[in-house]
């Protein structure tokens, strides 16, 4: 099966800092991660294509990202970053898409869980943004913390209109090994339509050092009972992933904790959710 990475990163220290690489327990992810880097690996476990996801908060990125689309043929999608709160974000929305690789533009995502405000989302300014992302016909990535779930669930609910792409889970307490109020508020989130996950990013929330698949099982089966697979997509994560576990070796967890599914279920999962719910 030609599988999709509905969720990785590459980054460049030399053209800018990632200010949120910071400590000892992040220090192996201080250099640079290339496209160049992810695709022996990539290639090696089967996946055919790729979605790349923004890192921080500033607006030179994007086109910067959307650049690597139109060069690297694996990128099949591109979630970017813009501020939400400007006014002219419909317009801004626009340029990017005239830019070299704009077509390559499917979602916005911004770190809301940096946000002290635990209903950022809700704010009128931020609603305004993300109406004119679905005007846009684009989706919205939420890199949330479990206590911002709500604001989701609500944000979500206010804007039928516009698909919600829960990264990472909504990042469990793996490493503590409780469930709750996680799961609950995963699951009044995917009780919306217009609301999709990714199987991403749970070896990094256990403990790195000696998680087993057994301990991520109670989390995957959350979000696979909630959600499904026809709105489940895979995504590795690299190369934050790697603090971890190798990128083939993500993929080999995914498929252990999913193997329950049927045909129609492991493709929807490892490809065609993601094909879809970004247009690639």
């Amino acid at each position: 099966m030609n599988v999709v990475d509905a969720h990785h990163h590459v980054w460049d220290l030399s053209v800018r800092d990632q200010d949120w690489i910071t400590g000892p327990e992040l220090r192996p992810l201080r250099r640079n991660f290339t496209l160049d880097d992810l695709a022996p690996e990539a290639s090696a476990a089967g996946v055919g294509r790729t979605v790349l996801v923004q890192t921080v908060t500033v607006a030179e990125e994007t086109p910067e990202l959307l650049a690597l689309a139109e060069a690297h043929e694996p990128v099949a999608g591109v979630v970017g970053w813009t501020d939400l709160t400007r006014p002219d974000t419909a317009d801004e929305l626009a340029r990017l898409r005239e830019l070299p690789g704009g077509r390559y533009l499917k979602g916005i995502r911004h770190q809301v869980q940096g946000e002290p405000d635990p209903e950022w989302l809700l704010r009128p300014d931020v609603r305004r943004g993300l109406a004119a992302v679905a005007d846009a016909g684009l989706v919205y990535d939420l890199v949330v913390l479990p206590h911002q779930l709500p604001a989701c669930v609500a944000a979500a609910g206010s804007l039928p209109r516009l698909t919600f792409v829960l990264d990472h889970l909504g990042k469990p307490p793996v490493a503590s090994g409780t469930l709750e109020p996680w799961a609950s508020g995963v699951r009044a989130l995917a009780a919306l339509p217009n609301t999709v996950c990714k199987l991403s990013g749970l070896v990094t929330e256990a403990d790195r050092a000696s998680w087993t698949v057994d301990d991520l099982r109670p989390y995957a089966d959350v979000v696979l009972d909630a959600f499904g697979p026809g709105r489940l997509m895979f995504g590795s994560d690299w190369p934050v992933c790697t603090l971890a576990a190798a990128y083939g070796d993500v993929l080999a967890t995914a498929r252990a904790l999913t193997g329950g599914l049927d045909a129609t279920g492991r493709r929807q999962l490892f490809g065609t959710t993601a094909t879809r719910v970004y247009g690639l």
